[in-house]
């Protein structure tokens, strides 16, 4: 004890299968010569590396207060033990979303409802929508306005096998009535709130086979006001779509705490956050943090293409006087022939992107609306980036946004990551600091010839880290899970962020979590089908959800949280004193 020379490697072993078969927490009672070594900061370090297979580069986390805590934290406070299954669906469980307060959830399912759930020690069913009645296929996706008092619900019209149109619903959570319906197109725009009263949408314009362009709309949740004078409705962006691709998965970041996260995850930014203002949760391990982790390579940015002072109709024109005179080798098929036009077209018809997006001040009330995108073929392989000034953010003022010149018809795109697969899942962190991406890997050295074949993707998911300060992908990838379906059949796989825990679903029955400081997986969570989504409660990250294919909503909760609740139960032998007293008098 007290930090003598490093224990024997047989030693260590011997106590790795101790800690196999024991209570971790509990190995402290069973003889005094554990008790004297069980608070040895040594020899917890060297435990928490070998058992959690961390890399030594990577130092403590920044709020640890010693070795044995954070071994603690690991064990026992990770939501990896079932608690209940809630079956009141009958049909696949596709998303799962918390209020901000953390006391009610919604489920949305293939059975086309949306139900409402009260989180109390035991979770009951407090009310169910069924949106049949309005044309709907099933429900896919919901979210919480900030205040908790509006659910946005989005689904899917019923339709011809290939329709991509879907609507957004707004319930009160006063009397669960409906409040309005938007239009949604393609339906994996899901939409989302952009402030307590106001929603993004999205529509869908085609103007060739492979070209199209997509709208985003805001609108006013409250669709019945009766005035002339007060919009319900605004376009935000209008934003070109070449080689099949669409915009899809919309969601926003709030920019205004980006100088503030709960967890920085870059190393040498952690030890300069603790130099300059030394805070509890900001804090650092200096044994560690001298050694820089490898970086991996920065995502690739997409540029607006110079177009060396020629006009769009000069650029049309010499285009076409080149086929015309045979210049134009090889011969180009007509669908390249249709992204060319298109791209000669918008060149000088598109309005600028924000400059300095990176430098935005973190007391503004800038936001960024972040959706998946693409520019080679009709899979989201890319994540595109729009800063959403103030005045952008109510529906007041023209139907159609601000007014544009007539050489201003489309919007660029203010930054673009590009992660070189099929994107299946986003998440923000709850700082709204770090984005985390769910992807299936493209083959290394893919060309996309055709946009209408992408590339076949890898089974093994990728899951992204991105800082939206830097616009930089932290960490490496982390890895676990597993999907199976092929390009044309690949479905979202939510994925949630809580204050140090990621967790994600997958296809292989499976729900995950991983520790967001150290990037190791921490829990495989079983269902008997494919996981659709996870969430974290809001206010207490060691309870989980997970929702499946196989129709169940399962509860987890960390063997910390399960010791605290059973405490918190009368104990019989009181009942048995009261009634003996009662008795007796």
């Amino acid at each position: 004890a007290g930090g003598g020379p490093l224990l024997p490697d047989s030693v260590l072993y011997e106590i790795f299968l101790y800690l196999d078969h024991v209570d971790v927490l509990s190995v402290g009672l069973v003889c005094q010569q554990w008790h004297a070594v069980a608070r040895d900061e040594f020899l917890w370090k060297e435990l928490f590396y070998r058992y959690y297979r961390v890399s030594r580069e990577v130092p403590r986390h920044p709020a640890a207060v010693s070795w044995y805590d954070e071994f603690q934290r690991l064990y026992d406070t990770i939501p990896c033990v079932e608690v209940q299954a809630l079956k009141e669906h009958n049909d696949q469980v596709l998303h799962l979303s918390f209020s901000h307060s953390g006391c009610l959830f919604a489920s949305c399912s293939k059975d086309c409802t949306v139900k409402i759930w009260s989180n109390e020690l035991e979770i009951s069913l407090q009310h169910s929508s069924n949106m049949r009645p309005y044309n709907w296929s099933y429900t896919q996706f919901s979210q919480f306005n900030s205040d908790d008092s509006l659910l946005l619900v989005s689904g899917v019209f019923v339709g011809p096998h290939n329709s991509s149109s879907g609507e957004i619903a707004v319930i009160s959570m006063e009397n669960f009535t409906l409040l309005s319906r938007v239009r949604n197109k393609p339906y994996d725009v899901f939409g989302c709130w952009l402030n307590e009263t106001n929603l993004i949408s999205g529509n869908l314009h085609r103007i060739g086979r492979i070209t199209s362009c997509s709208v985003l709309w805001l609108n006013n949740a409250f669709q019945g006001i009766e005035s002339e004078n007060v919009n319900v409705v605004k376009r935000l962006f209008k934003i070109q779509n070449l080689n099949a691709s669409t915009i899809r998965t919309v969601m926003v970041a709030d920019c205004s705490r980006y100088d503030s996260p709960d967890l920085l995850l870059d190393y040498e930014e952690q030890l300069a956050a603790s130099s300059t203002c030394p805070v509890f949760d900001l804090g650092s391990d200096s044994e560690e943090e001298e050694a820089k982790p490898k970086q991996t390579p920065e995502p690739a940015v997409q540029e607006l293409p110079d177009d060396g002072g020629v006009t769009a109709e000069d650029g049309l024109q010499q285009f076409f006087d080149d086929i015309m005179e045979g210049r134009v080798r090889p011969a180009m098929t007509e669908t390249e022939l249709e992204t060319k036009v298109a791209e000669l077209f918008v060149r000088n018809r598109t309005k600028p992107p924000e400059l300095n997006l990176l430098s935005t001040d973190s007391n503004s009330k800038t936001k960024y609306l972040i959706f998946t995108t693409g520019c080679l073929t009709y899979s989201p392989h890319q994540i595109g980036i729009k800063r959403i000034l103030p005045h952008q953010m109510t529906t007041a003022g023209p139907v159609l946004g601000e007014e544009r010149r007539s050489d201003e018809f489309f919007d660029s795109l203010d930054h673009v990551i590009d992660i070189h697969g099929h994107i299946i899942g986003m998440g923000l962190s709850p700082d709204h600091r770090y984005l985390y991406v769910n992807s299936r890997a493209w083959p290394r050295d893919c060309v996309i010839s055709d946009p209408m074949q992408p590339p076949p993707i890898a089974e093994e998911i990728d899951l992204h880290v991105f800082d939206l300060k830097t616009m930089k992908e932290v960490k490496r990838a982390l890895r676990a899970h597993r999907a199976y379906t092929p390009n044309e059949e690949c479905f979202f796989i939510f994925l949630d962020v809580s204050r140090d825990f990621v967790a994600s679903g997958a296809e292989d029955r499976h729900g995950y979590i991983w520790d967001r400081h150290y990037n190791i997986c921490l829990a495989k969570l079983q269902h008997d089908n494919v996981v659709n989504s996870v969430a974290f409660s809001p206010v207490e990250q060691e309870l989980l959800l997970t929702a499946s294919d196989d129709t169940t909503i399962k509860v987890w909760r960390s063997p910390r949280a399960l010791r605290l609740r059973q405490a918190r139960k009368p104990r019989p032998r009181k009942l048995l004193f009261s009634w003996l007293m009662n008795q007796k008098s």
